[in-house]
């Protein structure tokens, strides 16, 4: 395989929930992997704010590209102040963490880490999951007038052509 020119790779991630944090205005999930790009999840409420719990669900999926030299994932739990937002807290991610031995390819993982507020203390739980995304290969696709010489090896695959002039 060829990888020359390579230089990012793909997650798919899934923001599912967040659990005991601390927030009564709408809510949402702003994911980062050391890139200018970033994706953010819906707003949501929190219906039990009353009773002093808290389950924010957000079940999105999106394909983050990460650099090659990414070293972490930023999940920022923020809310939506008058003319900006408040952090609500934050969860940063090894990629060694999630890539290896923890996300085998073509595996799903889901993952939980508590999220902490910007003066260090404890502020709920993060729910999301994660999988490596393979790039496709293309094949080379050639009609029978535009394949002048083939060579087949014994499993009847063809391993060279030439796609010469019709």
């Amino acid at each position: 395989m060829c990888t020359m020119g390579v230089t990012s790779f793909t997650l798919e991630i899934t923001v599912i929930s967040c659990e005991n944090v601390h927030v009564k205005e709408d809510a949402y999930v702003v994911v980062r992997g050391e890139s200018l790009n970033c994706y953010t999840t819906k707003m949501v409420k929190n219906k039990d704010c009353e009773n002093n719990s808290s389950f924010l669900s957000w079940n999105e999926k999106f394909l983050l590209d990460m650099p090659l030299h990414a070293r972490s994932i930023k999940f920022e739990v923020q809310c939506k102040k008058f003319k900006g937002f408040r952090p609500i807290g934050v969860a940063r991610i090894e990629v060694s963490d999630i890539l290896g031995e923890v996300v085998p390819e073509n595996g799903l993982k889901v993952l939980s880490y508590r999220l902490r507020d910007w003066e260090g203390r404890q502020n709920g739980i993060i729910h999301f999951s994660v999988s490596s995304v393979v790039p496709e290969k293309f094949p080379i696709i050639a009609t029978e007038k535009e394949m002048v010489v083939g060579a087949k090896n014994s499993d009847d695959q063809i391993i060279g052509m030439d796609v010469g002039a019709k």
